[in-house]
């Protein structure tokens, strides 16, 4: 492999990313078949679908022959790559396995890897492509929880009925390499299953089966990175020609050789994103700290840390956990012993407790049994110990603090990566403002520190647009919480439905408890909390079970049918004693004899299509949940790089902007505002003229910089009292809802400017002057749920005695001049754009 690039020559991971065309033949691969199937899965994380239909354009699509193919197309056309590898030959000896289909989706920590890879997996299923699916990770943990995820998966009636009717498969069964590996499975192993000397059905029963199959790898850094003899042969599994793989898509939080990024990344979702959009904790870390080469000292200062933690998280019944990071399994060890001591000494406990309190991790520990249950609300653990490797697949929430005890277990990309990642996952259903966890990183070595966090979270060259808490600018906004309601227009189904044709129903494994989430809000600032424990759910025995569905059969036939055999046609099928028997072997083949509740549910799902009469066309009605004031002073930060800012963004600023920006983020704003840098930005020389409470505004688009310079253009601003430029996501949503294709689909709509005039609030959303010839469908229905939703707003402010009117404008380039006309002379309560008409006209 050639020589890693050194410290200087940096490039920013976004720009390495390789591009998978859009262009694909729909005879060949058709996405859209699966909008169902993706909505249904991921829900409303829209980056969990983009990864999947980036990865299935890739594989399906016929546009490349193998990764090779795709990077140096992307070497051809992106001088960032050229840049990066110099030449094709210095690209090619970069990439893992380039004479394969096989490419890497980075998705950060927390962000939900394993819905990416069953969609991945259930889809190429469905497709007929590939019969089998292997999917491989680096541990016994991972492999147990993916199991478990996707047997639940699998066993959704929901999910399996989302597919299209003409799918090759619906339903894959999941096991693991103590079985055979037969057409339709989802094979889920470690990798040492797949060394030669060990027993396993997975070298046998793939062996010249590799292009019908598709070779899933999480936590696929363990590929790459080939320092272990073992691991090593991981890749060199996936090479070997005896079994011919063609397909082969890994997925990683980490996506580092060392210090170097992944060569064939096709699809990427960030910490920095991650943060932004609140999915995952944000990261504060030591800058600058008091020198101290006393123990004693340093101890104290993290003890002090972690009680003041504590102490905040008191009302969310939740105890914090710390992770203290080593090198070596011998410094773990005397650490545990070290940090157990000082406990006792300085916080007066008994030893007992201390042995509660912490845990030590590392191969062999003799308490490693425990760190299963340190989720658990009885666990008492409050310190970890580990070694730089922590156990990937552990998914515990209530890490707040991580300290590196040495530079060494904490000095490169991939480490500090892994590190991280066991503590950005948040706590269920938490609602309270996003919470952080601490990196106590030694002063000693601060500078070394933030540079590779800086690198890993994406903050280099990066300028942050937040609000200024008490700025004048600042206003209430009104919203409503929806529930997205389906209705249906139903079409009656004659006949008979074939059930239970398997004579099992595909159990997902229960227990009789389960730790759940109960959230509760903090009185005196509404700030929303969790608080974990554990339920005991009602079992139900085989009769119990039997009976329920009987009575379920009963109800589906219609007694009146005009066919004497259509009146009992389902009960005579299947006597109670019959379902008896199915319900018996659902247990068997899960080991359990008592149905939990959602066991329960999945016999009644089982026989769901009864229930479907007829063929539905779903349609969306949002039912008001409550109305909310939101204060513009509670959106998100949201940043901008330097290569957006090359391209297609603008940052607004003003003389101020550079007292108020964070002391990391000012070399750069001096770089990019820079006359001649290259870089988009626009001063307000007035920073009275600038009347927004953000300390900068980022344009996303050039219709939005030229809205945006209207909206300062000294003409126009003594016309209002106010402007904000709202976030992307998740600040003020309006749920809808349209249809692709065949597909009913449900989104979050932002709109991009709210602008306070008097008591006329006007929400603005700019589109392309392309939507003036044809509007999507889903921009109008966007516009239609955002109008009825501010109908709904202006009612409830009539209600209460409001002056105040929202009216929402969609808006184009062509008609800004007339819009900052009506301004200018005071009608904009009347204003109507283009494209408002446009989309009011029936399509």
């Amino acid at each position: 492999m050639a020589p890693p690039l050194t410290d200087r020559q940096r490039f920013r991971n976004d720009e390495l990313v390789l591009q998978v065309t859009h262009s694909i033949d729909r005879a060949k691969w058709d996405e859209n078949r699966y909008e169902a199937f993706l909505d249904e899965l991921c829900g409303q994380r829209e980056y969990q679908k983009d990864a999947i239909r980036v990865a299935l354009r890739y594989l399906l699509g016929g546009e490349y022959q193998n990764l090779r193919d795709l990077a140096f197309k992307n070497f051809e056309q992106s001088a960032t790559i050229a840049a990066r590898y110099g030449t094709t030959l210095g690209l090619e000896h970069h990439l893992q396995l380039p004479s394969q289909l096989s490419a890497s989706l980075d998705l950060a920590t927390g962000t939900g890897k394993s819905y990416v890879l069953y969609g991945l997996a259930a889809i190429m299923l469905a497709e007929g492509v590939v019969d089998r699916v292997l999917l491989l990770c680096p541990s016994v943990t991972i492999e147990l929880g993916l199991t478990d995820k996707f047997k639940a998966l699998a066993g959704n009636a929901n999910l399996r009925d989302s597919l299209p009717p003409e799918s090759s498969l619906i339903s894959p069964v999941i096991i693991n390499a103590n079985q055979t590996i037969v057409e339709g499975a989802i094979c889920i192993e470690n990798y040492h299953a797949i060394l030669e000397h060990v027993g396993s059905s997975i070298r046998d029963g793939l062996k010249d089966r590799g292009k019908t199959v598709l070779v899933l790898n999480d936590e696929a850094h363990h590929v790459a990175n080939e320092s272990d003899t073992q691991t090593r042969k991981w890749k060199q599994f996936l090479q070997n020609p005896d079994f011919g793989f063609r397909f082969i898509i890994g997925v990683s939080g980490t996506c580092y050789v060392g210090n170097d990024y992944f060569s064939d990344v096709i699809f990427r979702y960030s910490l920095q994103q991650a943060m932004e959009q609140n999915y995952v904790k944000k990261v504060d870390y030591v800058a600058e700290g008091p020198s101290t080469n006393d123990p004693d000292d340093r101890w104290q200062l993290i003890n002090n840390r972690h009680v003041e933690i504590r102490r905040k998280l008191k009302s969310h019944k939740m105890i914090p956990l710390t992770i203290i990071v080593t090198f070596t399994i011998a410094r773990c060890k005397d650490l545990g012993e070290e940090l157990k001591d000082f406990l006792v000494a300085h916080n007066n406990i008994a030893p007992e407790k201390a042995e509660q309190q912490v845990l030590v991790v590392h191969n062999n520990a003799p308490d490693l049994s425990r760190l299963p249950y340190v989720d658990s609300p009885r666990s008492k653990v409050e310190w970890i110990l580990a070694v730089s490797m922590l156990n990937e697949g552990w998914d515990v929430k209530r890490v707040f603090q991580i300290v590196p005890h040495e530079e060494r277990a904490f000095n490169s990309k991939l480490l500090i990566s892994q590190v991280l990642g066991r503590g950005l996952r948040i706590p269920e259903g938490w609602n309270g403002e996003q919470p952080v966890v601490t990196v106590f990183n030694h002063d000693a070595w601060a500078e070394r520190i933030r540079g590779l966090v800086n690198e890993v979270l994406d903050y280099d060259k990066r300028l942050v647009s937040e609000v200024v808490r008490d700025s004048p600018y600042n206003f209430d906004l009104l919203n409503i919480d929806y529930t997205l309601e389906p209705t249906s227009v139903k079409k009656p189904m004659t006949g008979e439905y074939k059930l239970l044709s398997k004579g099992y129903v595909d159990l997902a494994t229960d227990s009789p408890s389960q730790e759940v989430s109960v959230e509760f809000e903090r009185a005196a600032t509404g700030e929303r909390y969790s608080w974990k424990t554990r339920v005991q759910h009602e079992t139900y025995s085989v009769a119990e079970i039997a009976q329920v569905m009987y009575e379920r059969l009963e109800e589906s036939q219609d007694p009146d049918d005009p066919d004497p055999k259509m009146r009992t046609v389902y009960t005579d099928q299947f006597p109670v004693r019959r379902l008896e028997k199915i319900v018996r072997k659902s247990f068997q083949r899960i080991g359990c004899t008592k149905a939990t509740e959602s066991m329960r549910q999945k016999f009644l799902q089982a026989l769901g299509t009864l229930r479907r009469k007829q063929s539905e066309n779903v349609r969306y009605t949002p039912i008001v949940n409550r109305y909310r004031t939101i204060n513009t002073n509670t959106r998100q930060a949201i940043s901008v790089n330097a290569v957006d800012l090359r391209s297609h963004k603008t940052i607004f600023y003003t003389e101020k902007t550079a007292g108020v920006l964070s002391q990391d983020q000012v070399e750069f704003f001096k770089e990019a505002t820079e006359l001649g840098s290259g870089f988009k930005s626009i001063k307000v020389a007035n920073y009275h003229d600038f009347k927004s409470p953000l300390n900068l505004a980022i344009a996303e688009f050039e219709n939005e910089r030229r809205f945006m310079q209207h909206l300062t253009d000294p003409a126009n601003v003594t016309k209002y009292d106010a402007w904000f430029k709202s976030a992307p996501v998740r600040f003020y949503d309006i749920d809808y809802a349209w249809k692709k294709g065949e597909h009913p689909k449900r989104g979050k709509f932002s709109p991009d400017f709210f602008i306070k005039i008097g008591t006329l609030m006007l929400v603005v959303e700019i589109k392309g002057n392309e939507e003036l010839a044809a509007p999507s469908e889903e921009n109008r229905k966007k516009n239609e749920y955002a109008i009825a939703h501010f109908e709904r707003v202006n009612q409830n402010l009539k209600e209460a005695g409001s002056p105040v009117v929202y009216k929402l404008i969609f808006l184009t380039e062509s008609s800004f001049t007339q819009f900052f006309e009506s301004l200018r002379n005071g009608s904009l309560a009347k204003f109507r754009s283009e494209l408002d008409v446009k989309l009011a006209q029936e399509p």
